[in-house]
């Protein structure tokens, strides 16, 4: 790993010494980079003077430091250049030389028109993972196409599935799921490059197209019957298309309740007195039969748990180890005994923002935990220290921000 990347800045954990240049703006990048930065890694986050455009939504958005963005870059430092003057190409160039990673999810054609494709950064470094977050397969005709979490969504199927499930109009899930699912997928394929690397000592390009990522995400269920050549039924696994997988409306609320296994819909008939059915209707008796007859079945279990309250099915189902949760709210999750206990959610304070709510690193580690996270950072925060690290004199930071190809938050920024 690169020797300057141990600076006192990052945070401890099973990534620490791992610098990671980070060109990625909006959701599916900044989510890797994230995960990356939550496990130790030092991630310096490369931003155009107007800085990534998630900075300004939502409350705090014209302080630059919105709720999506406060999701998305906290264990980052910032740094701000213009890669439109050569000038800061120059200093990025100069940051690549002692990074481990460089992370874009700009176009690549984009990227090598400013002189930062992969060929030209690993004159520069040729131990460097250069992972390139794409929309399609470059070796495709969709190659040059910008993507969207909406337009994956659309595109690989998801949309039609969810309106079809749902028994109603085409829908995209109300999460950038598309988005934070392949850049889940990224933080595991440079972790993977960063250990062939540690074999071979050679760093590599990796490609991840969000379509390509999504497909097999989607058809792992979805393929069925056509899985075979030649089919041997339609697409759509049944239990997940049904429309009457939802949760369970109560006397007085909703749960989800899943009755899954032979000894769990034994034993529930046996609890809703209609033990006879597991005995006489062969749509119970093994998994391939319930799940060609799931809507009638789900019907079943619907109209059975509307007879009692959520604390009756509490109490009886958990006997016969069928699982059983109420349905949460976003209210009601900030509150999850669970969760309380085991000090998931965390309140820290920000220097400009003030107190902030925000999730715990869900893995746990014996070895080597991660360290307290770092605050989201200023649009520019760290420009003077990342440059100085890379060997920059004072005088010729000052001079890169005076001609505007560099730039600092207000209290560095000298013009």
């Amino acid at each position: 790993m690169s020797a300057t990347a141990s600076s006192p800045a990052a945070p401890a954990g099973p990534l620490h010494g791992v610098r990671v240049l980070d060109l990625t703006t909006v959701f599916m990048g900044p989510s890797a980079t994230q995960l990356m930065g939550d496990l130790g890694a030092d991630v310096i986050k490369i931003e155009a003077p107007g800085g990534d455009s998630v900075r300004t939504i939502g409350p705090c958005g014209d302080q630059g430091l919105g709720p999506l963005f406060m999701g998305l870059n906290r264990n980052k430092r910032s740094v701000v250049l213009d890669l439109k003057q050569p000038e800061g190409v120059q200093a990025l160039l100069r940051l690549t030389r002692d990074a481990d990673v460089f992370a874009t999810n700009v176009r690549p054609a984009a990227m090598r028109r400013l002189g930062l494709g992969y060929e030209q950064l690993a004159e520069v470094n040729p131990r460097l993972i250069y992972a390139s977050m794409v929309g399609f397969s470059q070796r495709g005709p969709y190659g040059a196409k910008a993507a969207f979490d909406d337009m994956i969504q659309a595109a690989t199927g998801l949309a039609a599935a969810v309106g079809e499930a749902a028994g109603g109009e085409p829908r995209y899930l109300p999460i950038t799921i598309a988005d934070r699912s392949v850049g889940l997928y990224a933080f595991g394929v440079i972790s993977a490059a960063l250990y062939a690397r540690s074999q071979t000592g050679q760093g590599q390009s990796i490609e991840i197209p969000m379509f390509e990522t999504m497909i097999p995400y989607i058809l792992g269920d979805h393929l069925y019957g056509h899985t075979f050549v030649p089919e041997k039924g339609g697409f759509g696994y049944p239990r997940l298309m049904t429309p009457h997988r939802r949760p369970y409306k109560t006397k007085d609320g909703y749960v989800c309740c899943l009755i899954y296994t032979d000894r769990h819909w034994q034993v529930f008939l046996d609890a809703i007195g209609k033990g006879e059915l597991w005995r006489t209707d062969p749509r119970f008796r093994t998994i391939r039969a319930r799940t060609q007859a799931i809507d009638a079945l789900y019907q079943l279990v619907s109209d059975e748990l509307a007879q009692r309250t959520t604390a009756e099915w509490r109490a009886l189902l958990p006997e016969a180890d069928i699982p059983i949760f109420p349905m949460h709210t976003f209210a009601s999750l900030l509150e999850d005994e669970h969760l309380a206990a085991t000090g998931f959610f965390q309140k820290t304070e920000h220097p400009v923002v003030g107190t902030v709510l925000e999730t715990a690193v869900p893995s746990e580690w014996s070895g080597t935990p991660p360290g307290p996270p770092m605050p989201v950072p200023l649009l520019g925060q760290h420009t003077a220290e990342v440059l100085r690290e890379a060997g920059y004199s004072q005088t010729e930071i000052d001079t890169l921000m005076a001609a505007g190809a560099a730039r600092g938050a207000k209290q560095e920024n000298p013009t």
